[in-house]
């Protein structure tokens, strides 16, 4: 076949069905922002293109969101055009439709079966939105308008979708009814092989000590730390944390830029924002065991994984990280905010904590409990990595399942 991958930051999900439908023999061809120059990478043609410069305009603060995604696809609709006259042609689109890139595919090659990730659909009501009274600015019913508009570009990709697929339960069920019945559950995949316990990992990082499992070391991962993801949750509970162990390094990976929610102040960033709300009551001493690493090439964030004692995980109720399954497959001891989809993940005390996620003093005490309690982290750890080889193991589950998912599309058969 002929397989057209869309993403504005490809690989991205399709970092291993990519490479694999390639090395099957099929002919496999990424148009993408990424790349600044053609190239070919594990199989994929890689076409860049480019957004065209635009003068400022005057728009509906909610149609924001939309003209973004309209000149994505306009963008990679042109780009398009240009394959299809050099002769491409492909039997097969894969996209993310995310970010507007997608909604003129069809128009191209009509012929062409799609399948989207559909990611997540944006509810106008709680969870997505009054989940976290903090955050909640201006009127509450505007905001259910604005987030209705966001889903403007679901609603265009409908037409054009044979069938989705989608990571996990939650994820799939924020969709309306006529895209849940075309989505296939199935999570990306954790390359268990990688991710994996290591009794012997040694990790170095700038500005700190040599880590080992002899240290007593609690992660923390952000793609971005922001409080979508709980990290002013977990800032607050840092004081009593480092009280409570005096021995413990606290290692906390994230970048500065947000990649959900309300942006901070102007000039600001949420990692500084919260690092200033708590500074005041951690002395030198303790602040010197807190480690921002910013952000770390895999194989450091896997030794970090490995050499963690107790890793914490908060989220919203939002798309669930690829960093919690990897924490699990490198049989750390997980303590997580009891928030979906992170219940279909995680069982409390089974194969992990679960914690409120607005309640750090239950979360400092979780935490403390594990770190004094080796039996139970082992037991909790070990339970947390056969999850993930029984339910999202790369290999064995999840790469099996979307190249069913794939020839289903190419079949025509319900998915």
């Amino acid at each position: 076949m002929k397989i057209l991958f869309i993403h504005q930051n490809f690989p991205g999900q399709f970092k291993h069905l990519a490479p694999l439908l390639a090395a099957r023999g099929h002919q496999c061809v990424a148009l993408t922002l990424r790349a600044k120059e053609p190239a070919n990478r594990n199989g994929v043609r890689l076409v860049p293109y480019r957004l065209p410069k635009r003068s400022g305009q005057n728009l509906h603060p909610w149609l924001i969101d939309l003209d973004t995604k309209l000149t994505r696809g306009e963008a990679c609709y042109r780009a398009a055009r240009a394959l299809r006259d050099k002769g491409f042609t492909p039997d097969l689109i894969l996209a993310h439709p995310g970010w507007g890139e997608s909604m003129f595919l069809n128009d191209v090659w009509p012929a062409a079966r799609i399948g989207l990730y559909c990611e997540l659909y944006h509810q106008a009501d709680y969870p997505h939105l009054h989940f976290d009274p903090e955050f909640d600015k201006g009127d509450a019913e505007l905001s259910r308008l604005r987030i209705r508009m966001k889903n403007l570009n679901n609603h265009l990709h409908a037409p054009i979708m044979d069938a989705g697929i989608s990571p996990t339960h939650f994820q799939a069920e924020t969709f309306p009814e006529d895209f849940r019945e075309r989505i296939t559950i199935c999570h990306d995949g954790i390359d268990s092989a990688v991710a994996r316990p290591d009794p012997d990992v040694r990790l170095t990082l700038d500005d700190m000590p040599e880590l080992t499992r002899a240290d007593e070391v609690i992660t923390f991962v952000n793609r971005n730390l922001e409080p979508y993801r709980g990290y002013h949750i977990f800032m607050r509970a840092l004081p009593r944390l480092l009280v409570e162990r005096p021995d413990a390094r606290v290692v906390i990976v994230g970048g500065d830029e947000v990649s959900y929610g309300p942006r901070p102040p102007s000039g600001q960033t949420w990692k500084q924002v919260f690092i200033d709300e708590v500074r005041a009551d951690i002395p030198d001493a303790d602040w010197a065991r807190v480690h921002f690493a910013g952000r770390i090439a895999y194989d450091d964030f896997t030794r970090l994984l490995q050499v963690s004692r107790v890793h914490v995980y908060l989220t919203y109720p939002f798309v669930l990280s690829w960093s919690l399954l990897e924490a699990m497959s490198c049989g750390a001891a997980i303590v997580a905010s009891d928030t979906a989809p992170v219940r279909e993940v995680l069982s409390h005390d089974d194969n992990g904590r679960l914690v409120d996620f607005f309640d750090g003093d239950a979360l400092v005490g979780e935490v403390c409990d594990l770190l004094d309690d080796e039996a139970a982290r082992r037991r909790l750890g070990e339970a947390a990595r056969a999850t993930v080889l029984a339910r999202y193991d790369l290999q064995t589950i999840c790469l099996p399942r979307q190249l069913d998912w794939v020839s289903q599309i190419m079949d025509g058969a319900p998915v």
